[in-house]
């Protein structure tokens, strides 16, 4: 969630680059020097390259050098690097900007890269240790966060780490493309960034760094009276910690702050925070809604407070496990029995702000995540950083953007406007699509909970007042009625569209802003286009032109992938009527190596294969079939057998599914045995759907879902009815009394009540696309199509959904509107409307060279 709510920053409507929002702030001075004669120089919306021409290639890898700075201090590293490189020959990039760094290094940023203000790529180990020598003396002075991945030399802001200088990947364990560096024997290995510093085992610390990483190793937590049992949170502030007083036993929780790290909107780092939580703390003392303040101590750099350890659940994990819409055994006395246990937490909740408020404190950051319940019952607020006296009247410098208040809310009405959200977000868990989107959907969701639930209306009435103000939201349109619902829709999406920029034409996931995003099927102008053309709705021929212009001119670093790359975008390509382009872009890809690529559906060799098999049987290209051929072969060669793959996926394992797991490969043997008869991929088949079934539990409902340790999926991209989606598809093949029964328990899901995401991959849009595709007559397909309500949003004249993490609208196809507009195709639409390589084995969907347009 921490990236969405980076890429919040920028729009109240969409998610987008907090580059776009940088933008607007002036570049650091060193930019308005002219390029020096003979350097190449790249810019982009984050990092300004600059790099010498006159030199020998840089190595692929080694050890760089990174320089911290806070804000008062940028302007002075970014000219004293420029000053030394230049003239030096030696590469360097930086930060373009005070606001980017800013960004870089708030409190949601990555801990793995926050800091970094300047990068320096030495050609060798004699240069590093001559650069780190003269800047550590150039640089003094000049003070920044810690750099969590390097190893600091000095007490300065000079970092180093060992990693990649050009840009390689491969597979990790998990199946996931990542940034890679070679390995003593050659081979590609992950470039782990983690938080912590490490040597590759096959590389040697150079011998000059030796004492600084012996500097490192000697500060440690030894001698303090508290021992360290496991982390409970991290984040670029710092970690919270579960612990022990050893002299007395008792359980504490040890909270860490960073200095000049997660800044805060009113530029306050955590260590600025902590000491603010300590007052705070200290003023609210023997409160039993507050954790007691025990202690308050310095390790290094590093600040930390020591507080009560409450054992308790938070709030919003007891919501997860009770609420009852989800399960697809509802008993008769349920809805009345979570109403009262709701009900009852509300006052409880409401009774600990308030004893706050008497002690003139505002929480500033209540969420269900902030308040934990024990096993007694006792109710205690945590995380008071952010925490203002009330007679301030001021607002909080972070929050949670579900439920902070509209900037007219201040003090203690900021807390009131809080728990309003929790109030209707008990019911609706939802409370993120209302602010600051669209407020008068308090009201409309008001009406659905009372629908629903047996509450008392004034209750979640006034909630919903509190919020709204004077906004309301009119009903908004049936989503069973097709054409009117698509008409909505894309009266929505078409208004969102931005032609004139070229990193996205449709708003959409945060996942748009890696390169080539914007294009894909999944995120981008394709995948919108496929769904608007699929379902004969409205287009615009300039949309088409927009993809077709920058399709074949793709960003540097952009992904080969079906629902992530090119490959899906060739597709709809072809699927559109332009039929060159889409070659065009296939010449692309095959120039690219794709050997090493995951066997999934949507980054790896199975959507490869199942567009080189469409597209060639489209084409009559026998080069795109014997390409075909070729993937089909290393899926098999790779598939093992049945139990060859953990029970739990995701993590550390391999993700089960359609979109990630062996679904995927199982729709490529399949399309390949439709095509040529053979048995064995039929059994190649089997194999790979046994492979995701084993990595399915049966819930507490009867359903089963895939397994991820933690918590169970239904969804399309790695849950049970995308798997269903490609079981179904092999029983049109063969029968099997071990696989068919599974089935139905698949599609047990499909008849919860409620989804806490709308979208197609990881929402209620999958759960209809995939029972469409499978069961169009189900009776069930209609109580589902109603759910959508719950999500849905005025916009354009029309109505939209959000995306992933419903803090912001989405038109793409994964997340989004679009996705939403593909399932009730797949549901409604008078002609065959089916996921890519998903239609009835032998059928074949038309191009849609022509329809309506704009």
């Amino acid at each position: 969630m921490d990236d969405y709510e980076l890429y919040c920053l920028a729009d109240l409507l969409f998610y987008d680059s907090p580059d776009q929002k940088n933008a607007e702030i002036s570049d650091f001075s060193a930019l308005s020097r002219e390029i020096p004669e003979g350097w190449f120089h790249q810019a982009t919306d984050t990092w300004m390259y600059f790099t010498p021409a006159d030199v020998a290639a840089l190595p692929t890898q080694g050890w760089k050098i990174h320089v911290s700075a806070r804000l008062a201090d940028a302007e002075r590293a970014v000219r004293t690097v420029w000053d030394y490189c230049v003239p030096r020959n030696v590469a360097f990039k930086f930060l373009r900007s005070e606001s980017v760094l800013v960004m870089h290094n708030s409190k949601a940023a990555s801990r793995s890269s926050s800091g970094k203000l300047i990068a320096i790529y030495p050609p060798d180990e004699a240069r590093l240790e001559t650069i780190l020598t003269e800047l550590d003396e150039l640089l003094r002075g000049v003070e920044g966060p810690y750099i969590l991945s390097d190893l600091r030399y000095g007490n300065g802001p000079l970092f180093v780490r060992y990693g990649g200088f050009a840009e390689r990947r491969c597979l990790d364990t998990s199946g996931e493309m990542v940034l890679a560096i070679e390995d003593g024997a050659g081979r590609l290995v992950p470039d782990v960034r983690g938080s912590t510093f490490s040597v590759p085992p096959w590389v040697e610390l150079p011998a000059f760094l030796e004492p600084h990483l012996a500097a490192r190793n000697a500060v440690t937590v030894e001698g303090l009276p508290y021992e360290i049992e496991s982390v409970l949170h991290f984040s670029n502030s710092g970690g919270v910690y579960l612990g022990r007083d050893t002299a007395t036993g008792r359980r504490v929780v040890l909270k860490e702050a960073r200095p000049h790290a997660g800044l805060d909107a009113a530029g306050r780092d955590a260590v600025a925070r902590l000491e603010h939580e300590r007052d705070i703390l200290r003023r609210l003392a023997g409160l039993d809604a507050v954790p007691a303040l025990l202690d308050h101590f310095t390790v290094g750099d590093h600040h930390f407070l020591v507080e009560e350890f409450v054992d308790g659940n938070p709030l919003q994990r007891l919501l997860v496990h009770r609420y009852p819409l989800t399960r697809t055994d509802l008993a008769p006395d349920a809805l009345p029995a979570y109403t009262e246990w709701a009900l009852d937490m509300l006052g409880r909740v409401e009774r600990a702000v308030g004893s706050l408020h008497e002690r003139g404190v505002v929480f500033g950051d209540l969420h269900p995540n902030n308040i934990l319940v024990t096993d007694e019952g006792r109710v205690a607020l945590i995380d008071f950083e952010v925490a203002t006296w009330a007679e301030d009247g001021a607002r909080p410098a972070l929050g949670h953007p579900a439920y902070a208040a509209p900037s007219d809310r201040r003090g203690v009405a900021g807390d009131e406007y809080a728990l309003a959200c929790l109030r209707l977000g008990l019911f609706a868990p939802q409370t993120t699509i209302m602010a600051p989107m669209r407020p008068g959907k308090a009201r409309h969701l008001a009406r659905l909970v009372a629908d629903t639930f047996p509450i008392p209306t004034a209750a979640i009435e006034e909630a919903a007042r509190i919020i709204a103000g004077d906004h309301d939201m009119e009903e908004p349109p049936d989503p069973g009625r097709w054409p009117e619902i698509r008409d909505a829709l894309c009266r929505a999406i078409l208004a969102s569209a931005t032609p004139d920029r070229d990193d996205r034409l449709f708003p959409g996931d945060v996942a748009q802003f890696r390169p080539g995003g914007g294009l894909s099927l999944a995120h981008g102008a394709a995948g919108v286009l496929h769904a608007l053309a699929a379902t004969g709705a409205e287009r615009c021929p300039d949309h088409d032109d927009w993809l077709r212009k920058r399709a074949v001119t793709p960003a540097p670093g952009s992904a080969l992938g079906f629902y992530d790359g090119l490959h899906g975008v060739a597709h709809v390509l072809e699927r559109l009527g332009h039929r060159q382009d889409a070659l065009d872009v296939m010449d692309i890809c095959l120039r690219e190596r794709w050997e090493g690529l995951g066997p999934g559906l949507y980054a790896g060799l199975a959507g490869i294969g199942l567009n080189l098999l469409d597209l060639g049987e489209a084409t009559g290209e026998s080069a795109l079939l014997d390409r075909a051929r070729e993937v089909v072969d290393v899926c098999a060669d790779r598939l093992g057998g049945p139990d060859d793959v953990p029970e739990i996926s995701g993590g550390a394992n391999p993700r089960a599914g359609l979109m990630f797991g062996s679904s995927g490969p199982a729709l490529l043997f399949l399309r390949a045995y439709e095509r040529s008869g053979d048995a064995a991929l039929l059994d190649l088949a089997h194999v790979a759907i046994r492979q995701d079934l084993r990595r399915c539990v049966r819930a507490a409902d009867g359903s089963l879902q895939v397994n991820q340790g933690w918590r169970h999926l239904p969804y399309l991209d790695e849950g049970s009815v995308g798997i269903a989606l490609v079981l179904s598809r092999y029983l049109v093949h063969r029968a099997d009394e071990e696989l068919g029964p599974a089935l139905d328990d698949l599609l047990t899901v499909t008849r919860s009540a409620y989804f806490v995401q709308p979208g197609l991959f990881t929402g209620r849009a999958g759960v209809i696309a995939a029972l469409a595709m499978i069961r169009r007559s189900d009776p069930g397909l209609a109580a589902q199509i109603r759910g959508l309500r719950w999500h849905m949003l005025p916009y354009g004249e029309g109505v939209a959904f959000p995306g992933d993490g419903l803090l912001r609208l989405s038109m793409d196809f994964s997340t989004g509107t679009a996705g939403v507009l593909f399932a009730l195709g797949a549901a409604l639409h008078e002609e065959p409307v089916f996921l890519p390589f998903s239609q009835p084995p032998g059928q074949r969907l038309p191009s849609r060279r022509a329809g309506k347009e704009v």
